[in-house]
């Protein structure tokens, strides 16, 4: 309400005044008396619709306005009599009185009057009808509510709740939205009609404004029969159905569909399909129950347009899920299938995709029965992350097999993976999330390395999660080691950490996802850690289910390993003097060892490996020098000298006098190399034990 305008409210009885009024105002004007009764109206309200009572005069307005709710209007009418103060522009909604099926909105204005014939106190009401203004209105914010509301996610399913609430109940009583499974699943769109009996999804259903859009949600259907719906999809057309009791909108097989939809008073329907360059992605339907007025090709018109946005994101979201699909098919095949079964670590991995992230893991046979534990997370998702993972993971695993301490291999894999990212060249594309930062934190990653003989743990983190260490009774700690700068930085310093470990102990290494940063979850990781009376695959299986509520919208990997050290006679260690005297002593001891472990047959090879071995380390290296044989799933022979001189095989001629002993030393060995520490180096060689097959192929390093 506003205050009473003084000229309205001194001089309307006025006649002069209201004659002009009543003559030339394009509105329809009504002069009511005290009790509401017409006591003059103009030519423009005799036009109004929803003015339906032949003769006006000396009736209440609510009686010549029966497709009107008046109630409200008559209370307002009273307190202007009362107040004076003035109502502008009040919206009344509803039908006109002789077309009940059509849409009525009027604009009311009420001003407070004298009658010149009587002075009685009176009001004077303006009525417009402004129903094609409002209703051009309510297109544009339908339109605007769609802009902002539709298509917000990557997520088909989500696309098609948002759809359904934007046009319950502003356009249709009730929604359902059906997308093509092949298009959920993100099979590239084929353009052209639908093939008939194609299977669709049912991926919203929405009745009203209070329940929820995926009440339905996931139902997977095949439309048959010559339906609106299916005409819609076969020829991409919409459909207009203005009277579902027309003949010929149903067929017969779906008489018992047509008296549901009537029992259920819905009388209009649209069907609109969802198309994206000429490809049909799915179809919306809007049905009529609760409204008498039927849709009308302005209506079909609009949600046209609305269905065009949603379109829109439907493809967006089938784009993402192809996409995605392609990197997590690559995540998988770049990552183990298996791990390699050992007798020094039992091992168990989870590996939980959500978006087809940069998350991997390894176990890696190093020499000297040694195993690498590997857990890293590439910043990131999609196809250029998982390629990313593929790379990094390949540079890890040859970077192990080159046996370097932790922190020594981290800082080459930050320069590796500083220089993989500056070839990245596809981060100026807008709206991907795979982008690979050409700078700084590119990926995180966990490097431990278990000596089952020494029975330790030693290693090294570039930004990553620290480890859990779980004893053999159950008590969960997490290992302390600095927290070295995340790969990518290519000047990056990181340092060791060594633990010991106890047979039985469970290492658990994990990404961030799993987590998610939350305390709660992470003491529930502790809490099922803590038995250990079952395998590791019934905990990681245990770890799965009891955090899969607490689950964050990112992969997850987690590795356990739980330690097995070697008995002190599965290993024999010597120290030798530096003199080549001592090569024969070598022998006799190590064929006196294999002797006593069984190994006979394979006493010829490794006497003349360890020949060869402690001759080179005499001749060319420097004192102390050690012989030390482990009997695991191979015969591993180590030569340690305290020289970083590496040895270097090469190809001797005919008429050399030496040359030949590496070349040896390789032909007898499964595997063969050399690893390096502080303060000298071993030479190793891998022998396959008796009845034993390997699989690959000797390999010199």
């Amino acid at each position: 309400m506003v205050d009473a305008d003084p000229y309205l409210g001194t001089r309307a009885s006025d006649s002069a005044v209201l004659e002009a009024l009543f003559t030339q105002a394009p509105l329809g004007l009504f002069l009511l008396d005290e009790q509401l009764r017409v006591r003059r109206y103009n030519t423009s309200a005799r036009g109004l619709r929803g003015i339906t009572a032949e003769r006006v005069l000396g009736r209440t307005f609510g009686e010549v306005s029966t497709g009107l709710d008046t109630t409200e209007l008559s209370e307002l009418a009273r307190e202007t009599l009362r107040t004076g103060e003035s109502v502008l522009r009040h919206t009344v909604k509803g039908t006109p009185g002789t077309r009940p099926d059509e849409d009525l909105t009027v604009s009311v204005s009420i001003f407070q009057v004298d009658d010149a014939a009587d002075g009685q106190p009176g009001v004077l009401m303006a009525v417009e009808d402004v129903t094609e203004r409002e209703a051009a209105r309510a297109r544009l914010d339908l339109l605007y509510n769609t802009r902002r509301t539709v298509g917000t996610t990557l997520d088909a399913t989500t696309t098609a709740r948002e759809l359904a609430g934007v046009l319950v109940p502003a356009l249709a009583d009730a929604v359902t939205v059906h997308i093509l499974d092949a298009v959920l699943r993100g099979e590239p769109r084929r353009r052209g009609p639908v093939d008939a009996g194609e299977r669709l999804r049912r991926a919203a259903f929405l009745n009203g404004p209070d329940t929820h859009a995926d009440e339905r949600q996931t139902t997977l259907e095949t439309l048959l029969l010559a339906t609106p719906f299916t005409r819609s999809l076969e020829d991409a057309t919409p459909r207009l159905v203005s009277r579902l009791d027309a003949e010929g909108v149903w067929p017969p097989e779906l008489s018992e569909h047509a008296h549901a939809l009537a029992t259920a008073g819905v009388h209009s329907l649209m069907a609109v399909p969802l198309v994206v360059h000429d490809a049909v992605l799915g179809v919306v339907t809007l049905y009529r129950s609760e409204r008498p007025q039927p849709y009308t090709q302005q209506d079909l018109d609009l949600v046209v347009q609305v269905s065009s946005r949603a379109a829109l994101g439907v493809d967006h979201a089938s784009s993402y899920a192809r996409e995605r699909n392609t990197a997590t098919a690559l995540q998988r095949h770049l990552l183990p299938s298996r791990t390699p079964e050992l007798t020094t670590v039992e091992t168990a991995h989870l590996y939980l995709p959500v978006r087809a992230g940069g998350d991997w893991f390894d176990v890696i046979e190093l020499s000297g029965a040694r195993v690498g534990l590997v857990v890293g997370d590439v910043v990131g998702h999609g196809i250029e992350v998982a390629a990313m993972m593929g790379r990094l993971r390949t540079a890890l695993r040859t970077l192990a097999e080159l046996d370097l301490e932790p922190d020594e291999l981290l800082t080459h894999l930050d320069e590796i993976a500083a220089r993989l990212a500056s070839e990245n060249v596809d981060t100026d594309e807008v709206g991907h999330d795979d982008d690979i930062p050409t700078g700084g934190r590119v990926a995180t990653c966990a490097y431990a390395v278990y000596d089952p003989v020494k029975r330790h743990l030693t290693l090294a983190s570039a930004g990553h999660p620290a480890p859990l260490l779980v004893s053999p009774e159950g008590e969960v700690a997490t290992v302390e080691v600095d927290m070295g700068p995340a790969l990518g930085t290519a000047h990056g310093t990181y340092e060791t950490a060594t633990h010991s470990l106890d047979d039985g102990a469970v290492i658990c290494l994990y990404t961030d996802g799993l987590l998610a940063g939350s305390d709660e979850a992470a003491d529930t990781l502790r809490r099922v850690l803590t038995h250990q009376d079952r395998a590791l695959s019934e905990t990681a299986d245990a770890i799965a289910c009891a955090l899969a509520d607490d689950r964050a919208d990112d992969d997850a990997v987690l590795l356990l390993a739980r330690a097995r050290g070697l008995s002190d006679d599965q290993a024999a260690h010597w120290d030798l003097p530096s003199d080549p005297s001592v090569v024969a002593a070598a022998r006799s001891l190590a064929g006196r060892q294999l002797v006593a472990w069984g190994l006979e047959d394979i006493a010829f090879e490794t006497e003349l490996i360890i020949s060869e071995l402690v001759t080179n380390a005499i001749r060319y290296g420097e004192g102390p020098v050690s012989l030390r044989l482990i009997r695991d799933r191979h015969l591993t022979c180590e030569v340690t000298d305290g020289s970083n001189t590496s040895p270097h095989m090469r190809r001797a001629h005919d008429t050399d006098e030496g040359g030949r002993g590496l070349y040896l030393v390789m032909s007898m060995s499964h595997r063969w190399g050399t690893r390096y520490a502080a303060r000298g180096k071993t030479v190793w060689s891998q022998q396959t034990l008796p009845g034993r097959t390997d699989e690959g192929t000797p390999s010199p390093r």
